[in-house]
């Protein structure tokens, strides 16, 4: 009866010893969710709390902005259509072309953010989910905008990313930050303001400052010049570094996740809460057969009018003079 006591009594210190170390373990992860990320752990792994979604759907609108000191710092040069469908567990990518022209702004549709933000701070967001989700037909519930300029930092903080170049094009025409207003010594053709950059088809690493020169290309030569290609490449590289913070996310490495949450938090501005993501990520990681998908709004379906009828502006509208085409579409791309 003594030895079976004193076996419990040994039992029970190895327990309580193994509850000592994971505590210990996990308690600067705890920390870190709870003071940082201001997330409850208990409730992330139940429901969905106050997320927004309609028929178990949730959409979310990435903007890209050019920062710094280029024109029009606050025109989004990207702008995608995340859909995450929680039952299904898969999301489907949409881009939308900066060039559509919006009936209610007289203006592009990569000037909402703009517009936006100029009224008043945090209605650069709204304005572009409306404005966008009429475009596809789909109401968007939650946006974040991303600096590029800032994101050469965030890249580089990661060590860069590998990225698949789908075609190799040549810009002969790109713009160098600071020299926007050179003279060039009376260079009528205002050469010492551009310069050229490269890619070659095929897995490429990028550092910062090659994955911005990479998504804001605008002069090449072919199909690579349009909107509807540069649209796919931002694409690529946001693929990319969702890539490359997931195998951070996964080294359980704390130093390193709360540095690169810093900076990421950082570049992006966004209404959708930190609790809210927790839900979906949750959700994917716990169903089985994540699924992805990648698309563009079909350059076949717009049409390019008279100049003159749209301000002088280079525009795209819908081709059958209506938006019903475009959602057919969208609907079809993400199975509802």
């Amino acid at each position: 009866m003594r030895h079976l006591k004193k076996k419990r009594v040994s039992v029970s210190i190895v327990l309580i010893g193994i509850a000592v170390i994971l505590l210990l373990i996990l308690a600067p992860y705890y920390r870190f969710a709870t003071d940082v990320l201001k997330i409850s752990p208990i409730n992330s792994l139940f429901g969905y709390g106050d997320l927004k979604m309609i028929g178990g759907r949730v959409n979310i609108l990435v903007l890209g902005i050019a920062g710094g000191n280029h024109d029009g710092p606050t025109l989004s040069d990207s702008i995608t259509v995340m859909n995450y469908d929680t039952k299904a567990n898969a999301v489907r990518s949409i881009g939308v072309p900066r060039d559509v022209w919006s009936g209610t702004l007289r203006d592009k549709i990569n000037s909402a953010y703009a517009y936006g933000e100029a009224k008043v701070e945090g209605g650069g967001l709204r304005l572009s989910k409306a404005e966008v989700g009429s475009i596809i037909g789909s109401p968007i519930q939650y946006a974040l905008v991303i600096d590029f300029h800032e994101f050469i930092n965030l890249i580089d903080l990661m060590g860069g990313v590998e990225v698949q170049i789908e075609r190799s094009f040549i810009d002969n025409e790109f713009p160098i930050e600071g020299k926007e207003a050179d003279e060039c010594g009376g260079d009528i053709e205002f050469k010492c303001r551009y310069k050229t950059v490269s890619f070659k088809k095929g897995s490429g690493h990028m550092d910062g400052e090659t994955a911005l020169s990479f998504v804001r290309s605008r002069n090449a030569e072919g199909d690579e010049g349009s909107d509807f290609s540069r649209s796919k490449r931002q694409q690529l590289v946001i693929g990319a570094i969702k890539e490359k913070v997931a195998k951070i996310v996964l080294t359980f490495n704390l130093g390193k996740i709360e540095s690169l949450y810093g900076s990421v938090n950082k570049l992006v501005k966004r209404d959708i809460s930190n609790q809210q993501l927790t839900y979906l990520v949750r959700n994917m990681i716990f169903h089985r057969n994540f699924k992805q998908g990648t698309t563009a709004l079909p350059q076949q379906l717009f049409a390019v009018p008279d100049y003159n009828d749209y301000e002088g502006k280079y525009v795209l509208v819908p081709e059958d003079a209506s938006f019903s085409a475009l959602h057919s579409y969208v609907k079809q791309y993400l199975g509802e």
